[in-house]
């Protein structure tokens, strides 16, 4: 027989089929004891597939000796050699015990277990035996385990507490005879060749039966992101509701369009350090300006209304009242939301004419990245997506923004009601429009009325914000040159948060950055609001 680690699946088939012919059935953990895991499996395998052998799969917990016990073994319990030593000196005290016995560890916790078997007591500075022989029980416990691996279990529990065993887990095989029993195994081909078709062999050929279960080569494949797929279910969502998708590949922007053109003043803690990524090489950007020889639009009007509407107010706002400095609206930052996007596409719109000389209506989104200077945790990062929609039209109203918070949500699965779970979850919740959604007033710098969004998830089991929105002002939209009568709507919320709650994602961490798992991104599948 070949050494237990280099035995073939050859050999190993062959002594597997000859064991069973002398008993059946076998247990892998007495007969191929020494043999790897690994190797038995691929043999039985192989065995079985040609209904050979039959197998099933045995799982124990064995006791294992820790190192204490297996002195125990060799020397006896602690208790017992603690006696003898009495016992063979007819008496002794406890510091010519320490010396008699070596250990003082084993001195202590025998004499214990001793006092309380009856085996000794203490006659004045002395220890005494009380019989004249014991039985080590505790050896004779061990040396069974050490046999057998196993016990009764209230023994096996005793051991365990005085710390002398260890229990593991092993699977073993109880191995049968297959309906195809033979000693030899029999050459299966496994492709019918035109040379055994020419002759005529394949009639009395044994062919090799398909395995219909056996899995294919795993296939390193790219995979989408779970953002990509949220991603792409959004933006359908958009699409479908008429919408059009705004260009936002220019991570970099100019305080202008970041803030002073959303009526952001320059004072705002929004503006600071501590809150935005400010660009050092270059400092500045230079003043808007026209995108093309065809860009007739009155730049210079745009910028001076931004700056009224500021420092003294204009269109029938008193401004912030303040000294607005074009230096500061020129300092470049990374975009700290996408809705700078949507104030340049506003400003766009002022410059079209629809069929009655007016900016026509229009529906604007866009998801894309955005930088904050935040502190990373659990549920923050310095980057992250955000989602954004803007309807642009005449005679819109509050009440028409909640309507298609409805309707938007409903089509992202979010359709639970509210009203039907705990009241003070949302007690501070106070503007109740649509069965799903609850809606709490805001504050935003551009938008003027503001909600937040609310709405209850099945998983978390409570009422969560899911968004923000509210109606863009007239000193932002009337300082572009849209008329008073168009309203914008405008709505946003975060790409990661549905995302972490959709692929049930704990910490935004193993959503971006290093601590991404591959493994899960190739596994998660597709994903569809609409559906659990």
């Amino acid at each position: 027989m070949a050494p237990p680690g280099n035995t073939s699946t050859e050999d190993l088939t062959s002594e597997i089929l000859h064991a069973l012919s002398n008993a059946d059935p076998i247990l892998s953990s007495e007969t191929f004891a020494q043999i790897p895991f690994d190797g038995l499996k691929a043999a039985l395998d192989r065995l079985a597939s040609r209904s050979m052998v039959a197998y099933e799969q045995v799982e124990r917990e064995d006791a294992y000796l820790e190192p204490e016990a297996e002195v125990i073994v060799s020397h006896g319990s602690h208790e017992a050699r603690v006696f003898e030593a009495v016992r063979k000196m007819n008496g002794l005290s406890i510091q010519d015990l320490e010396t008699e016995i070596g250990d003082k560890t084993v001195t202590k916790l025998g004499q214990g277990k001793a006092f309380r078997e009856k085996w000794i007591k203490k006659d004045g500075n002395k220890l005494v035996p009380l019989v004249d022989s014991v039985q080590d029980i505790t050896r004779d416990q061990l040396r069974v385990i050490q046999e057998k691996r196993t016990h009764d279990p209230k023994i096996i529990a005793d051991l365990k507490k005085r710390k002398l065993l260890r229990m593991q887990k092993n699977i073993s095989f109880k191995i049968t005879k297959g309906p195809k029993f033979a000693l030899e195994i029999v050459k299966e081909e496994t492709d019918l060749t035109a040379e055994m078709l020419s002759s005529g062999s394949w009639k009395t050929a044994a062919f090799k039966p398909y395995n219909f279960k056996a899995l294919g080569a795993e296939q390193h494949a790219g995979a989408l992101h779970p953002l990509a797929k949220v991603r792409t279910e959004f933006r359908q969502i958009f699409f479908e509701m008429g919408f059009t998708e705004m260009p936002t590949s220019q991570y970099v922007e100019s305080g202008f369009w970041n803030f002073d053109a959303l009526f952001v003043p320059q004072q705002h803690p929004a503006r600071d350090l501590q809150d935005t990524f400010y660009i050092s090489d270059p400092k500045t950007a230079g003043r808007p300006g026209p995108e093309s020889p065809e860009d007739k639009r009155d730049y210079e009007e745009y910028i001076e209304n931004v700056k009224q509407v500021h420092q003294n107010g204009k269109f029938g706002s008193i401004g912030y009242r303040y000294p607005w400095s074009e230096e500061e609206s020129l300092k470049l930052v990374l975009r700290t939301h996408t809705t700078s996007v949507s104030a340049a596409m506003l400003y766009k719109l002022a410059a079209l004419k629809g069929p009655d000389g007016r900016p026509p209506p229009a529906r604007y989104f866009s998801i894309d990245r955005v930088f904050r200077n935040e502190t990373v945790d659990a549920t923050h990062l310095c980057e992250f997506h955000q989602v954004e929609g803007v309807i642009a039209d005449y005679g819109l109203s509050l009440g028409g923004l909640m309507e298609f918070m409805e309707i938007f949500f409903t089509k992202m699965g979010v359709t639970e009601s509210v009203d039907s779970h705990d009241p003070r979850d949302t007690s501070d919740i106070t503007l109740t429009r649509s069965r799903s959604l609850k809606f709490k007033p805001a504050y935003n710098p551009y938008t003027e009325p503001s909600m937040e969004i609310f709405c209850f998830h099945k998983g978390l089991n409570k009422i969560i914000e899911i968004g923000n929105s509210g109606m863009f002002r007239p000193e932002m939209l009337e300082s572009m040159g849209l008329p008073r009568d168009l309203r914008v709507f405008g709505f946003g919320l975060s790409l990661e948060r549905p995302t972490m709650i959709k692929y049930g994602i704990s910490n935004i961490r193993e959503l971006l950055g290093h601590g991404v798992d591959l493994g899960n991104i190739r596994k998660n599948p597709a994903v569809r609001l609409d559906k659990n």
